[in-house]
C-alpha cells in the first residue's frame, strides 16, 4: 500500500518533534566534543576562588539556586542592570547579598579562551554550584548540559519566586513547587546552609523576638555581633552553621534539632511540622543526605532550561550579546 502525500508529511512532522525533544534534553556529555576542556577549566577557577577565599563556595552555589528559582535556569541573575534594562541583582533576595560575579566573569573568560562562544552562562553557574560543593568536602554529581542564556531577566519575578529568611514551612513547600521540586528536595536542598554566611538584617528578628524553638546560648551569641536596633551592623555577617562553617556535611540538621537554625526559615524545617522527620533522617545518615542533595541539585537544574535555538550563547555574562 502506498504512502500519500499527507502519510509522509506527518511522518517528517513526527521525526521533527522527535529530534527537538532529543535536542532540548539536557545532557552531561553535551559539550564533550565542542569545547572538551570545559570541566577542569571551570574546576581549576573554582578552586582558585575558594582558595582565596572559603566563603565563595557558598555564594557560587547560591547564585545557581537563584538563577533557576526565577523562570528557569537561564543565566538571569547574571545580567547587569541597564538605563533600558532592569535586571535580577537589585531584588530583595540579591541586592547587597549576591556574590560572586566577577568570579563568574573570570570562569567565563577562561571558558571563551578555550572554546569561544560555546558554553552558556547558565551551563557555567551549573557546574561552578557542583565543583563548590565538591570542592567544601560534599557529594559530586554529573551535571547536566545544554541550557542557553536569557536574553531578559525579572526583577519582579525575583521578588517573588526565591523564599525569604522569612519564610514558614509551607511558603518553603510552595515555592520549591513550583520550581518543580518536593518537600523531600526542599529540605535537602536546605542543606546547603550548611556552608555561607547570613547578615545580622536576615537573622535579627529571630534572635529577638523567637524563643520557643531557639536555644538560649545560640541566641546570646549571635546577638553579640547582630544589634537589635535596625540599621545598626546590618551587614555583619554570622556563620548558617555553627559548627563547620566552611565544610559541606550534615551538620546543619543537627543544629536544627538542636535548635540552632540561624534564620527564622532554617529552624521551619525542624518545628513540629511534617519536614521533622527527614531532618532527623539528614541528621543521623549523612550518606542520605548527600545523594538526596545531589539528586535534587540535578532536578533543579532541570528547571525550565531554555534550550535549542531558544536564548543565546552570551558572549559576556553581565549582558546579552
Amino acid at each position: 500500500m502506498g504512502f500519500s502525500s499527507f502519510d509522509i508529511l506527518m511522518k517528517s512532522v513526527l521525526v521533527m518533534l522527535l529530534i527537538g525533544v532529543v535536542s532540548a534534553q539536557l545532557s552531561p556529555t553535551f559539550y564533550s566534543r565542542s569545547c572538551p576542556k570545559l570541566l577542569p577549566t571551570v574546576k581549576s577557577a573554582v578552586q582558585s576562588a575558594i582558595s582565596k577565599e572559603t566563603r565563595m563556595g557558598a555564594s557560587l552555589l547560591r547564585l545557581h539556586f537563584h538563577d533557576c528559582f526565577v523562570n528557569g535556569c537561564d543565566g538571569s541573575i547574571l545580567l547587569d542592570d541597564t538605563s533600558s534594562f532592569t535586571g535580577e541583582k537589585r531584588a530583595a533576595p540579591n541586592f547587597r547579598s549576591a556574590r560572586g560575579f566577577e568570579v563568574v566573569d573570570n570562569i567565563k573568560s577562561a571558558v571563551e579562551k578555550a572554546c569561544p562562544g560555546v558554553v552558556s552562562c547558565a551551563d557555567i553557574l551549573a557546574i561552578t554550584a557542583r565543583d563548590s560543593v565538591a570542592i567544601l568536602g560534599g557529594p559530586s554529581w554529573n551535571v547536566k548540559l545544554g541550557r542557553r542564556d536569557s536574553r531578559t531577566a525579572s526583577q519582579a519575578a525575583a521578588n517573588n519566586s526565591i523564599p525569604p529568611p522569612t519564610s514558614s514551612l509551607s511558603q518553603l513547600i510552595s515555592s520549591f513547587n513550583a520550581a518543580g521540586l518536593s518537600s523531600k528536595d526542599m529540605v535537602a536542598l536546605s542543606g546547603s546552609h550548611t556552608i555561607g554566611q547570613a547578615r545580622c538584617t536576615n537573622f535579627r528578628a529571630r534572635i529577638y523576638n523567637e524563643t520557643n524553638n531557639l536555644d538560649a546560648s545560640f541566641a546570646t551569641s549571635r546577638r553579640s555581633n547582630c544589634p537589635r536596633a535596625t540599621g545598626s551592623g546590618d551587614n555583619n555577617l554570622a556563620p548558617l552553621d555553627i559548627q563547620s562553617p566552611t565544610s559541606f556535611n550534615n551538620d546543619y540538621f543537627k543544629n536544627l534539632i538542636n535548635q540552632k537554625g540561624l534564620l527564622h526559615s532554617d529552624q521551619q524545617l525542624f518545628n513540629g511540622g511534617s519536614a521533622d522527620s527527614t531532618v532527623r533522617q539528614y541528621s543521623s545518615n549523612p550518606s542520605l543526605f548527600s545523594s538526596d542533595f545531589a539528586a535534587a541539585m540535578i532536578k533543579m537544574g532541570d528547571n525550565k532550561p531554555l534550550t535549542g535555538s531558544s536564548g543565546e550563547i552570551r558572549k559576556n555574562c553581565r549582558r546579552t550579546n
